[in-house]
């Protein structure tokens, strides 16, 4: 089973962006040291924490620093983008780097709505959803060349850049099924829904020439370290992150803390720590036990690992020790 990793290019509190994009850099020249297939990348939109907003730009630097992982988008938020315009970004990625680069595309914004409309200028207010539509004229864009098409990308046309279906709902996994395509879950922050995602995915799939046989992905929040003390200290950044965004008050990464209880009241608390269930958390032995627990019970072919920690340090060395738990897995 491969093991892969998400990044959000955090910028922790204390730090600024160019830093945060020097770290990113270094954690893909260590993670595919580590045996990681896959590092990808995720739009989001003003955020003060996350400096992956220009995705594809930040997808083409980490390619150039490395040297065989696969770069990508985990993922495009196809809505705040016409289709062409992705095609040729991405068709380009693959003219420089080759049969590296993967294409997930989600279908939220990845923003708050005042930022949505600055980024979608052109699209009335109450559109209809036209993600499935998106999807499949992109998948034309990056697909054979048509001679008799009268559009085509040109990066991107016969790039065949693979595309992946992200979701958070069963919405997404009837998408992927019904076009045949891989299906990444976002268990890492909203586990709801997981297992029927899963089982309607797998049940739905139609082989395509894309896909012969279903293949998901979900996503495993990683806080690991030389003690469980200490992962669970660890943790309590992404805990007050996820709260701050919950709350409309989106920051820098936090600096952790000792008791998180005395941080967050009891109900905010408890949404956020039931958003991260799909966690493992402490030392090696902890978060190899865990992982090998979520594992037997998702049975994923897939897993994607991600964890907001704030010094990088420490961020580095938990990845590490989830690639060393993963890979005997």
């Amino acid at each position: 089973m491969r093991y892969s990793l998400l990044d959000l290019a955090p910028v922790p509190e204390g730090s600024e962006i160019p830093q945060s994009l020097q770290n990113s850099t270094d954690l893909a020249r260590q993670a595919e040291a580590w045996g990681y297939h896959r590092y990808w990348l995720a739009e989001h939109h003003n955020m003060p924490g996350i400096a992956s907003a220009a995705t594809a730009l930040l997808i083409g630097h980490i390619a150039s620093q490395t040297k065989s992982i696969r770069v990508g988008a985990g993922g495009i938020m196809l809505p705040n983008h016409a289709p062409y315009m992705v095609a040729e970004a991405f068709g380009t990625l693959a003219a420089l780097y080759g049969d590296r680069i993967d294409l997930g595309l989600g279908r939220a914004p990845g923003t708050d709505m005042q930022t949505a409309r600055a980024l979608r200028r052109g699209m009335a207010a109450g559109a209809a959803d036209s993600f499935p539509q998106d999807v499949i004229e992109l998948m034309g864009f990056l697909g054979p060349l048509d001679p008799q098409a009268k559009v085509r990308a040109f990066p991107g046309q016969g790039s065949n850049v693979p595309v992946w279906i992200l979701g958070s709902s069963l919405y997404g996994a009837q998408l992927a099924a019904q076009l045949g395509l891989p299906y990444a879950f976002a268990s890492h922050f909203a586990p709801q829904a997981l297992e029927q995602a899963l089982e309607v995915y797998r049940r739905a799939f139609r082989p395509s020439t894309y896909l012969a046989k279903p293949h998901a992905m979900i996503a495993v929040n990683v806080f690991g370290a030389d003690t469980d003390a200490e992962g669970i200290r660890l943790r309590t950044t992404m805990q007050q992150a996820f709260a701050r965004l919950r709350l409309g008050q989106p920051g820098k990464l936090p600096r952790p803390v000792d008791n998180i209880e005395d941080h967050l009241p009891p109900p905010v608390l408890a949404g956020v720590n039931e958003a991260l269930t799909v966690s493992a958390t402490g030392s090696p032995e902890t978060v190899s036990r865990e992982l090998s627990e979520i594992l037997t019970r998702y049975a994923p072919d897939e897993v994607i690992i991600t964890g907001q920690i704030h010094d990088h340090a420490a961020r580095l060395r938990s990845f590490e020790i989830a690639a060393e738990a993963l890979k005997p897995l």
